[in-house]
């Protein structure tokens, strides 16, 4: 095949479905992240306990998340990715506007409106980067697939700057939530620009199983390959769902005054930013999509350590540590990559949409576990030995898992 000249590749990597898939992962991490940074603001002026209620709400929309990626899913590789792009964020746009009302909404059981809300918005947000991967994946050469995703996710993942400088601009935590809704309407607009993927066109019509969630389970070799999947995420969520979400709860433990969690979600972020731009171009300089992720899980534990046990006793360098963590976990687009050229066509809408939401979705558990600890260990000890077991399945698996570099992904299972 000839080598495409460098504005060929440039054309091809923003490309219209690159450039409404990272917009379309700009507006879904800023409505998935939002809760976090408005939590502490938004539940005292609702009258609501930040911690227990919050933990509520929040494993609510997880949970939404790990239900909507088995739909959005199935939907997706039965219907196409584009039936995916509109629904989901129509869903979350819709549910993001109506969080901006809930000052308005009956002060009894407010609790759990928040909370079906957020479980609504998880439901919808589940959708959008599994099917924007998936689109961009088959339409763009294998050659260039790492780069493309990598500038969706590193331009979509500054959703949770904005969300954050929004919240801080727009005078209200409640106007944040109207604003995320608009955006995500708009861009709904936009995507009737969109063409179908070709390598779905290419099954669509054929006599072959599509979407079949069970699959996964059904079969020895596809349920490893799974589970791996999910397994080489964890850390992601990890340093985002405990030590960036729950910063506050360090801040006593660490000798710090205060620590702001939207603030440590935003420094995240911008170094997920970069981490996600990075990582597409170490796959593709290393041709491994594996050992990629496995040098950024490494950096990624290294900053862990030495968050927790080497005296992070300022609010300033806590937020630097969480730069440090957001550039190692900066493979999440690798990551999601690497689980969309795992599988065939006719579950690869599925593999990718539910892989990412499972890591997600387990959040709760890691919360949960992270909680439970906390009865006969320190905060920091407890955070510690959550990380050993998620980091351990990371590494194994990132080790042990397919090499997809250059694979070809016209094939089913």
């Amino acid at each position: 095949m000839q080598e495409l000249s460098l504005s060929a590749k440039a054309r091809l990597i923003f490309s219209i479905p690159v450039i409404i898939a990272a917009l379309g992962y700009f507006v879904d991490i800023y409505d998935l992240l939002l809760f976090g940074i408005v939590r502490i603001p938004s539940l005292k002026a609702l009258g609501l306990n930040p911690d227990v209620d919050g933990t509520f709400i929040l494993n609510a929309q997880m949970i939404g998340l790990l239900l909507g990626g088995i739909f959005w899913g199935i939907f997706g590789d039965k219907k196409g990715r584009l039936s995916v792009l509109f629904g989901s964020i129509l869903v979350y746009s819709l549910a993001n506007i109506a969080c901006g009302f809930l000052p308005y909404f009956p002060k009894e059981h407010l609790v759990y409106q928040y909370a079906g809300l957020r479980f609504i918005a998880g439901v919808g947000l589940a959708g959008e980067l599994g099917a924007g991967i998936t689109l961009v994946s088959e339409s763009l050469p294998k050659n260039l697939r790492a780069i493309g995703t990598s500038v969706v996710a590193g331009f979509g993942l500054m959703g949770a700057v904005v969300a954050q400088l929004t919240v801080e601009l727009a005078g209200g935590w409640n106007i944040s939530y109207i604003i995320g809704g608009i955006m995500g309407i708009v861009l709904l607009i936009l995507r009737v620009s969109v063409s179908e993927s070709g390598i779905y066109k290419n099954i669509e019509h054929k006599n072959v199983s599509k979407g079949n969630f069970l699959s996964f389970f059904t079969n020895k070799d596809r349920l490893i390959r799974y589970l791996k999947c999910i397994a080489v995420g964890l850390p992601t969520w990890y340093c985002i769902g405990i030590l960036a979400v729950l910063a506050n709860q360090f801040a006593p433990e660490m000798g710090i005054k205060d620590l702001n969690p939207g603030k440590a979600i935003m420094w995240a972020y911008i170094g997920i930013s970069v981490g996600d731009l990075t990582s597409g171009f170490i796959s593709h300089a290393l041709k491994s999509r594996k050992m990629a992720i496995f040098y950024m899980l490494l950096f990624t534990l290294i900053g862990v350590a030495v968050m927790l046990f080497g005296n992070t006793n300022t609010e300033t360098k806590y937020y630097m540590f969480c730069v440090w963590l957001g550039l190692g976990t900066g493979y999440w687009a690798m990551f999601v990559t690497l689980a969309a050229e795992q599988f065939g066509t006719n579950i690869r809408n599925t593999a990718t949409t539910t892989v990412p939401n499972m890591v997600r979705g387990l959040v709760p558990v890691m919360i949960l576990a992270f909680d439970s600890l906390k009865g006969n260990f320190s905060i920091v000890e407890s955070a510690a030995i959550v990380g050993v077991v998620v980091f351990g399945l990371a590494f194994y698996s990132s080790l042990t898992i397919s090499e997809t570099h250059n694979k070809d992904l016209e094939f089913t299972e």
